[in-house]
Protein backbone atom coordinates (compact mmCIF):
# COMPACT_ATOMS: atom_id res chain seq x y z
CA UNK A 1 0.00 0.00 0.00
CA UNK A 2 1.33 3.28 -0.75
CA UNK A 3 0.98 4.46 2.92
CA UNK A 4 3.62 2.65 5.64
CA UNK A 5 2.27 3.44 8.73
CA UNK A 6 5.65 1.39 10.27
CA UNK A 7 7.79 3.95 9.20
CA UNK A 8 5.53 6.81 11.32
CA UNK A 9 6.44 4.48 14.15
CA UNK A 10 9.95 3.65 13.64
CA UNK A 11 9.92 7.74 13.07
CA UNK A 12 9.03 8.43 16.48
CA UNK A 13 12.12 7.27 18.07
CA UNK A 14 14.38 9.95 19.40
CA UNK A 15 17.79 10.01 19.11
CA UNK A 16 20.15 10.22 22.40
CA UNK A 17 21.78 13.00 20.64
CA UNK A 18 19.07 14.97 19.63
CA UNK A 19 19.63 18.81 21.32
CA UNK A 20 16.35 19.35 21.16
CA UNK A 21 15.55 15.38 23.20
CA UNK A 22 11.94 15.67 24.13
CA UNK A 23 11.15 18.51 22.12
CA UNK A 24 12.20 17.06 18.57
CA UNK A 25 10.02 14.14 20.10
CA UNK A 26 6.94 15.86 20.09
CA UNK A 27 7.34 17.47 17.36
CA UNK A 28 7.92 14.19 15.81
CA UNK A 29 4.64 12.83 17.17
CA UNK A 30 2.82 15.52 15.88
CA UNK A 31 3.87 15.17 12.11
CA UNK A 32 2.95 11.37 12.39
CA UNK A 33 -0.58 12.57 13.24
CA UNK A 34 -1.00 15.12 10.84
CA UNK A 35 0.50 12.92 8.40
CA UNK A 36 -1.56 9.83 8.83
CA UNK A 37 -4.51 12.40 8.96
CA UNK A 38 -3.67 14.69 5.72
CA UNK A 39 -1.87 11.89 3.84
CA UNK A 40 -4.06 8.32 4.03
CA UNK A 41 -7.21 8.12 1.82
CA UNK A 42 -9.13 5.03 1.25
CA UNK A 43 -8.58 3.80 -2.65
CA UNK A 44 -11.82 5.01 -3.54
CA UNK A 45 -14.38 8.41 -3.32
CA UNK A 46 -15.89 8.33 0.41
CA UNK A 47 -19.01 6.44 0.41
CA UNK A 48 -21.83 8.79 1.72
CA UNK A 49 -23.87 6.89 4.80
CA UNK A 50 -27.26 6.32 4.40
CA UNK A 51 -29.75 4.87 6.79
CA UNK A 52 -31.74 1.54 5.46
CA UNK A 53 -35.69 1.08 6.19
CA UNK A 54 -36.39 -2.54 6.71
CA UNK A 55 -38.91 -4.11 4.21
CA UNK A 56 -42.17 -3.57 4.33
CA UNK A 57 -42.76 -6.99 4.04
CA UNK A 58 -39.43 -8.60 6.19
CA UNK A 59 -41.02 -12.25 5.30
CA UNK A 60 -40.84 -11.25 1.61
CA UNK A 61 -36.61 -10.72 1.87
CA UNK A 62 -36.31 -14.28 3.44
CA UNK A 63 -37.77 -15.94 0.44
CA UNK A 64 -35.52 -19.10 -1.02
CA UNK A 65 -32.93 -18.41 1.53
CA UNK A 66 -30.43 -20.75 3.03
CA UNK A 67 -29.88 -20.14 6.29
CA UNK A 68 -26.93 -21.61 8.86
CA UNK A 69 -27.12 -21.27 12.75
CA UNK A 70 -23.69 -20.78 15.08
CA UNK A 71 -24.06 -21.59 18.92
CA UNK A 72 -21.90 -21.02 21.35
CA UNK A 73 -22.35 -22.54 24.84
CA UNK A 74 -25.38 -21.10 26.56
CA UNK A 75 -26.13 -18.06 24.15
CA UNK A 76 -29.23 -18.29 21.90
CA UNK A 77 -28.57 -19.71 18.59
CA UNK A 78 -27.93 -17.36 15.91
CA UNK A 79 -28.90 -17.38 12.45
CA UNK A 80 -27.43 -15.93 9.21
CA UNK A 81 -27.44 -16.53 5.79
CA UNK A 82 -25.09 -18.84 4.07
CA UNK A 83 -22.17 -17.12 2.34
CA UNK A 84 -22.01 -19.65 -0.25
CA UNK A 85 -25.79 -19.00 -1.68
CA UNK A 86 -24.33 -15.11 -2.36
CA UNK A 87 -21.80 -16.79 -4.97
CA UNK A 88 -23.72 -18.74 -6.53
CA UNK A 89 -26.77 -16.15 -7.02
CA UNK A 90 -24.99 -13.49 -8.03
CA UNK A 91 -26.63 -12.40 -10.91
CA UNK A 92 -30.18 -12.81 -9.03
CA UNK A 93 -29.54 -10.34 -6.42
CA UNK A 94 -29.63 -6.64 -6.40
CA UNK A 95 -26.58 -4.99 -6.21
CA UNK A 96 -25.99 -0.97 -7.73
CA UNK A 97 -22.29 -1.38 -5.91
CA UNK A 98 -21.44 -4.16 -8.09
CA UNK A 99 -19.57 -6.26 -5.30
CA UNK A 100 -20.63 -9.71 -5.54
CA UNK A 101 -19.87 -9.60 -9.22
CA UNK A 102 -15.90 -7.91 -8.47
CA UNK A 103 -15.56 -9.89 -5.55
CA UNK A 104 -16.31 -13.09 -7.88
CA UNK A 105 -14.28 -12.16 -10.76
CA UNK A 106 -10.96 -11.07 -8.08
CA UNK A 107 -11.53 -14.26 -5.92
CA UNK A 108 -11.06 -11.67 -3.34
CA UNK A 109 -12.39 -11.19 0.44
CA UNK A 110 -11.38 -7.25 0.17
CA UNK A 111 -11.08 -4.66 -2.47
CA UNK A 112 -9.65 -1.60 -0.38
CA UNK A 113 -12.84 1.39 -0.27
CA UNK A 114 -14.43 -0.97 -2.68
CA UNK A 115 -15.93 -3.75 -0.67
CA UNK A 116 -14.50 -4.11 2.67
CA UNK A 117 -15.23 -7.73 3.60
CA UNK A 118 -19.20 -7.89 5.04
CA UNK A 119 -20.49 -10.96 3.48
CA UNK A 120 -17.70 -13.20 5.27
CA UNK A 121 -18.12 -13.79 8.97
CA UNK A 122 -14.62 -13.48 10.18
CA UNK A 123 -12.74 -15.79 12.99
CA UNK A 124 -12.78 -12.65 15.28
CA UNK A 125 -16.50 -12.36 15.71
CA UNK A 126 -16.32 -15.80 17.02
CA UNK A 127 -13.78 -15.20 19.60
CA UNK A 128 -16.03 -12.06 20.67
CA UNK A 129 -18.88 -14.33 20.90
CA UNK A 130 -17.45 -16.45 23.08
CA UNK A 131 -16.13 -13.64 25.32
CA UNK A 132 -19.23 -12.80 25.94
CA UNK A 133 -20.89 -16.25 26.26
CA UNK A 134 -17.94 -16.53 29.19
CA UNK A 135 -18.72 -12.85 30.54
CA UNK A 136 -22.56 -13.33 30.73
CA UNK A 137 -23.44 -10.35 29.86
CA UNK A 138 -27.00 -9.70 29.11
CA UNK A 139 -27.35 -6.31 27.24
CA UNK A 140 -30.22 -5.44 29.38
CA UNK A 141 -31.58 -1.87 28.53
CA UNK A 142 -28.41 -0.45 26.90
CA UNK A 143 -27.57 1.05 23.36
CA UNK A 144 -25.50 -1.26 21.54
CA UNK A 145 -23.83 -0.32 17.85
CA UNK A 146 -22.33 -3.37 15.74
CA UNK A 147 -19.75 -1.09 13.80
CA UNK A 148 -18.61 -2.75 11.06
CA UNK A 149 -21.26 -5.21 11.14
CA UNK A 150 -21.11 -7.65 8.26
CA UNK A 151 -23.51 -10.63 8.56
CA UNK A 152 -24.23 -8.39 12.20
CA UNK A 153 -24.50 -11.58 14.61
CA UNK A 154 -22.98 -9.29 17.46
CA UNK A 155 -25.30 -6.89 17.17
CA UNK A 156 -28.57 -9.46 16.80
CA UNK A 157 -27.14 -11.25 20.03
CA UNK A 158 -27.36 -7.86 21.63
CA UNK A 159 -31.00 -7.58 20.51
CA UNK A 160 -31.91 -10.99 21.92
CA UNK A 161 -30.32 -10.35 25.37
CA UNK A 162 -32.42 -7.23 25.83
CA UNK A 163 -30.45 -4.40 23.93
CA UNK A 164 -33.22 -1.14 23.78
CA UNK A 165 -31.55 -0.33 20.80
CA UNK A 166 -29.12 -1.50 18.46
CA UNK A 167 -27.61 0.51 15.30
CA UNK A 168 -25.85 -2.23 12.33
CA UNK A 169 -23.20 0.28 10.58
CA UNK A 170 -21.31 -1.46 7.76
CA UNK A 171 -19.22 0.38 4.66
CA UNK A 172 -21.29 -1.24 1.42
CA UNK A 173 -25.45 -0.75 1.24
CA UNK A 174 -25.46 -4.46 -0.63
CA UNK A 175 -24.22 -6.42 2.58
CA UNK A 176 -26.74 -4.21 4.94
CA UNK A 177 -30.01 -4.76 2.57
CA UNK A 178 -28.66 -8.07 1.48
CA UNK A 179 -27.40 -9.56 4.17
CA UNK A 180 -27.47 -7.78 8.13
CA UNK A 181 -31.19 -6.56 7.52
CA UNK A 182 -32.33 -10.26 6.50
CA UNK A 183 -30.10 -12.09 9.12
CA UNK A 184 -32.07 -9.63 11.43
CA UNK A 185 -35.38 -10.15 10.34
CA UNK A 186 -34.86 -13.75 10.77
CA UNK A 187 -33.49 -13.72 13.91
CA UNK A 188 -36.43 -11.90 14.93
CA UNK A 189 -39.07 -14.71 13.68
CA UNK A 190 -37.27 -17.21 15.68
CA UNK A 191 -36.33 -15.19 18.96
CA UNK A 192 -39.88 -16.97 20.64
CA UNK A 193 -38.55 -20.44 19.50
CA UNK A 194 -35.31 -19.78 20.29
CA UNK A 195 -35.95 -18.59 23.96
CA UNK A 196 -37.61 -21.96 24.71
CA UNK A 197 -34.53 -23.92 24.32
CA UNK A 198 -31.41 -23.16 26.23
CA UNK A 199 -29.26 -25.29 24.26
CA UNK A 200 -25.48 -25.55 24.75
CA UNK A 201 -23.23 -26.05 21.79
CA UNK A 202 -21.14 -28.65 21.16
CA UNK A 203 -17.66 -27.10 19.91
CA UNK A 204 -15.16 -23.93 19.87
CA UNK A 205 -17.47 -21.31 17.58
CA UNK A 206 -18.79 -24.03 15.57
CA UNK A 207 -21.34 -23.36 12.67
CA UNK A 208 -24.09 -25.51 12.03
CA UNK A 209 -26.96 -25.99 9.97
CA UNK A 210 -30.11 -25.26 10.18
CA UNK A 211 -31.42 -28.84 11.15
CA UNK A 212 -29.28 -28.85 14.53
CA UNK A 213 -32.17 -25.97 15.96
CA UNK A 214 -35.38 -28.29 15.94
CA UNK A 215 -37.64 -26.01 14.13
CA UNK A 216 -36.75 -26.40 10.23
CA UNK A 217 -37.15 -30.21 9.45
CA UNK A 218 -33.95 -31.59 8.02
CA UNK A 219 -35.69 -32.17 4.51
CA UNK A 220 -36.27 -28.56 3.93
CA UNK A 221 -33.14 -27.38 4.72
CA UNK A 222 -31.53 -29.92 1.88
CA UNK A 223 -34.13 -28.84 -0.35
CA UNK A 224 -33.53 -25.00 0.23
CA UNK A 225 -36.52 -24.16 1.53
CA UNK A 226 -37.25 -20.74 2.69
CA UNK A 227 -38.33 -20.58 6.47
CA UNK A 228 -42.44 -20.99 7.50
CA UNK A 229 -44.24 -18.31 6.21
CA UNK A 230 -45.88 -16.32 9.19
CA UNK A 231 -48.13 -13.02 8.88
CA UNK A 232 -46.43 -10.22 7.22
CA UNK A 233 -45.60 -8.29 10.33
CA UNK A 234 -45.77 -10.25 13.74
CA UNK A 235 -46.55 -7.86 16.47
CA UNK A 236 -43.51 -9.73 18.42
CA UNK A 237 -41.09 -9.62 15.01
CA UNK A 238 -42.38 -5.53 14.91
CA UNK A 239 -41.18 -4.68 17.91
CA UNK A 240 -37.86 -6.47 18.04
CA UNK A 241 -37.33 -4.66 14.38
CA UNK A 242 -38.18 -1.29 16.02
CA UNK A 243 -35.43 -1.17 18.26
CA UNK A 244 -33.50 -1.76 14.76
CA UNK A 245 -31.86 0.71 12.77
CA UNK A 246 -29.34 0.02 9.86
CA UNK A 247 -26.70 2.56 8.23
CA UNK A 248 -24.04 2.02 5.58
CA UNK A 249 -21.55 4.39 4.25
CA UNK A 250 -18.22 5.31 5.27
CA UNK A 251 -17.39 5.39 9.37
CA UNK A 252 -16.72 9.66 8.53
CA UNK A 253 -19.79 10.51 7.14
CA UNK A 254 -21.66 7.71 9.38
CA UNK A 255 -20.57 9.68 12.49
CA UNK A 256 -21.94 12.90 10.41
CA UNK A 257 -25.62 11.16 9.56
CA UNK A 258 -26.33 10.09 12.84
CA UNK A 259 -25.05 13.18 14.68
CA UNK A 260 -27.70 14.69 12.94
CA UNK A 261 -30.60 13.03 14.74
CA UNK A 262 -32.01 14.81 18.00
CA UNK A 263 -30.95 13.57 20.15
CA UNK A 264 -27.80 12.25 18.63
CA UNK A 265 -27.12 8.56 19.89
CA UNK A 266 -24.53 7.84 22.47
CA UNK A 267 -23.81 3.56 22.68
CA UNK A 268 -23.49 1.71 25.97
CA UNK A 269 -21.12 -0.54 24.10
CA UNK A 270 -19.67 -0.37 20.88
CA UNK A 271 -18.79 -3.48 19.03
CA UNK A 272 -16.11 -3.76 16.27
CA UNK A 273 -14.53 -6.52 14.81
CA UNK A 274 -11.82 -7.24 12.28
CA UNK A 275 -12.40 -3.71 11.33
CA UNK A 276 -8.44 -2.34 11.97
CA UNK A 277 -6.70 -3.95 9.35
CA UNK A 278 -6.38 -0.80 6.84
CA UNK A 279 -4.60 1.85 9.07
CA UNK A 280 -5.40 4.55 6.66
CA UNK A 281 -9.03 3.96 8.10
CA UNK A 282 -7.91 4.70 12.01
CA UNK A 283 -8.94 8.47 11.88
CA UNK A 284 -12.50 7.67 10.96
CA UNK A 285 -12.24 5.30 13.27
CA UNK A 286 -11.26 6.98 16.33
CA UNK A 287 -13.38 9.69 15.82
CA UNK A 288 -16.47 7.73 15.46
CA UNK A 289 -15.87 5.83 18.46
CA UNK A 290 -14.61 9.18 20.41
CA UNK A 291 -18.19 11.11 19.20
CA UNK A 292 -20.21 8.06 20.17
CA UNK A 293 -19.53 6.29 22.89
CA UNK A 294 -20.93 6.86 26.02
CA UNK A 295 -19.17 8.91 28.87
CA UNK A 296 -19.12 5.22 30.83
CA UNK A 297 -19.69 3.04 27.34
CA UNK A 298 -17.06 0.33 26.59
CA UNK A 299 -16.13 -0.43 23.07
CA UNK A 300 -14.84 -4.44 22.37
CA UNK A 301 -12.61 -4.52 19.58
CA UNK A 302 -11.89 -7.85 18.45
CA UNK A 303 -8.60 -8.23 15.98
CA UNK A 304 -5.91 -9.53 14.75
CA UNK A 305 -2.08 -9.08 15.89
CA UNK A 306 -1.48 -8.16 12.00
CA UNK A 307 -3.01 -8.16 8.57
CA UNK A 308 -0.27 -9.91 6.27
CA UNK A 309 -1.08 -7.79 2.53
CA UNK A 310 -2.98 -4.64 3.73
CA UNK A 311 -0.59 -3.62 7.05
CA UNK A 312 -2.90 -2.98 9.71
CA UNK A 313 -3.13 -4.67 13.33
CA UNK A 314 -3.75 -4.28 16.81
CA UNK A 315 0.53 -3.15 17.60
CA UNK A 316 -0.27 -0.33 15.44
CA UNK A 317 -3.60 0.54 16.73
CA UNK A 318 -2.44 0.97 20.29
CA UNK A 319 0.02 3.00 19.09
CA UNK A 320 -1.72 5.00 17.24
CA UNK A 321 -4.78 5.34 20.21
CA UNK A 322 -2.06 6.27 22.83
CA UNK A 323 -0.74 8.76 20.63
CA UNK A 324 -4.35 10.53 20.84
CA UNK A 325 -4.55 10.48 24.72
CA UNK A 326 -8.40 9.86 24.68
CA UNK A 327 -9.07 6.14 25.70
CA UNK A 328 -7.38 3.46 27.68
CA UNK A 329 -7.03 -0.01 25.94
CA UNK A 330 -7.35 -3.54 28.21
CA UNK A 331 -6.53 -6.88 26.80
CA UNK A 332 -9.41 -9.00 27.86
CA UNK A 333 -8.53 -12.09 25.56
CA UNK A 334 -5.13 -13.30 23.73
CA UNK A 335 -5.24 -16.19 21.78
CA UNK A 336 -1.84 -18.19 22.03
CA UNK A 337 -2.41 -20.67 19.08
CA UNK A 338 -1.59 -19.84 15.12
CA UNK A 339 -2.10 -16.11 13.71
CA UNK A 340 -2.45 -14.08 17.01
CA UNK A 341 -6.04 -12.99 17.73
CA UNK A 342 -7.10 -10.85 20.88
CA UNK A 343 -9.56 -8.48 22.47
CA UNK A 344 -9.53 -5.29 23.42
CA UNK A 345 -11.79 -3.10 25.99
CA UNK A 346 -11.43 0.82 24.85
CA UNK A 347 -12.94 3.20 27.81
CA UNK A 348 -12.41 6.91 28.37
CA UNK A 349 -9.54 8.11 30.53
Amino acid sequence: MSFCFDFDVHAQTTNPDDVAGNELQKGKNDCTAKSIEDNTKPAEPVKEAKEHLPPSDPQLILTDTVSETVIIGTLPPLHFLNETVFEKTVSEREDGEEILSRTTEQRSDLISGVYEGGLKVWECTYDLLELIEKDGETFGGKAVLDLGCGAGLLGILALKRGARQIHFQDYNSTVIEQLTVPNVILNCQEDDADSEDDTEGSGKGKVQEEQDCKRKAKEDLKEGNPPPKKKAVDPPQHQLLAKCHFFSGDWSTFLNLVLKKDPPPKYDIIFTAETIYNTAYYPALHEALHKLLAADGLVYLATKSHYFGVGGGLHLFEMYVKERGVFSVDHVWDSEEGLQRHIVVLRFK
